[in-house]
């Protein structure tokens, strides 16, 4: 059984947990080992997760999530594989659960997000902006919340662009309600992921957490339309902290759903009016590879391939992923 898998079974551990335990002993084998002992070395550690650790209670479930993943024609991707973004993350994900497929050309990535309760103009800029980037190749990346995140998926789809949608609730739970056609397209051009187990429902909390593997996932991330307190001024701010650039599209100054955005801009985030902005602003390998002529509307063949061949038994493989980020 893959040790990270394992560590992200154990209970009221956690990733700050996991990420605590790496300090002191490197890699999840190690965890595991020093937890069966009882010499984990590290306070923070709750008392449940401990025992936990000390008597293989995480195995089951782990043994189960396995078998559900091979059902559903989920991959596991452990974290060593991850992506460099998001294993740079202070916390990272010890796996993430991957439904659809993963490309070399999905490193280089731009992130959209915004408010759930958009206007007309957000929607419409939103997915103008997502149609320009996807057309130049980018990889479009955001939650696939109501609102500006599915107006971001639903702008790369419409010219058989690449796009990503990170859930707060496990890659085999519709949500929100409705969003299966969504879903199955983002399938069949990208991929659903999640670093909650399959079957996991919703939560509050669940989605600002999920925040930061969308930020780390794109060398920029966007926001559209944000209120005062939202969900997309926080992907902003890891999207910062992460080095990365961050832009917002400026709003109608009366309105309560610009105020996040309008004010990212006053803090020095850059004014976006097209895609274009966006590209100029990139490291220049990634402002070379999107800066030809955006693709024409149309499907693009899905390809299952990988240079680690496909998983058919055990899913659990290589990401096999290219990253432009630092």
């Amino acid at each position: 059984m893959n040790p990270w898998l394992c560590l992200n079974h154990v209970p009221e551990l956690g990733a700050r947990g996991i990420a605590a335990l790496l300090e002191v002993h490197g890699d999840a084998e190690a965890i595991l080992a020093a937890g069966r002992i009882g010499k984990l070395g590290v306070d923070a550690v709750r008392g449940e997760a401990r025992s936990a650790l000390r008597d293989g209670r995480y195995q089951e479930a782990a043994e189960a999530d396995v078998r559900r993943a091979v059902d559903a024609g989920v991959t596991i991707v452990p974290l060593p594989e991850l992506p460099a973004g998001v294993r740079a993350l202070a916390d990272p994900p010890p796996v993430l659960y991957v439904h659809g497929d993963l490309r070399p050309e999905d490193g280089v990535a731009v992130a959209m997000v915004g408010s759930r309760a958009a206007t007309p103009y957000g929607l419409h800029v939103a997915t103008a902006l997502a149609r320009d980037l996807a057309g130049r190749g980018a990889t479009i990346v955001s939650g696939l919340a109501t609102g500006i995140d599915a107006a971001a998926h639903d702008g790369a789809l419409a010219v058989g662009g690449r796009t990503l949608a990170v859930l707060g609730c496990g890659v085999d739970v519709v949500y929100p309600a409705g969003s299966e056609a969504r879903m199955a397209a983002i399938r069949d051009h990208g991929a659903l992921l999640s670093e909650h187990p399959l079957g996991t429902r919703p939560r509050g909390g669940f989605f600002p957490r999920r925040n930061r593997i969308i930020a780390a996932l794109a060398v920029g991330t966007v926001v559209v339309e944000a209120q005062e307190r939202s969900g997309a001024l926080i992907t902003a701010r890891l999207a910062g902290e992460l080095g990365r650039e961050v832009f917002a599209v400026p709003g109608n100054i009366t309105s309560s759903r610009s105020v996040g955005a309008n004010r990212l801009i006053k803090q020095g985030a850059l004014l976006v009016q097209s895609g274009a902005d966006v590209v100029s602003a990139l490291p220049p390998a990634v402002q070379g590879y999107l800066q030809t002529p955006p693709r024409p509307p149309g499907p693009r063949p899905r390809s299952r391939a990988s240079p680690h061949g496909y998983w058919r038994c055990w899913p659990i493989r290589s990401a096999g992923w290219t990253s432009w980020c630092p």
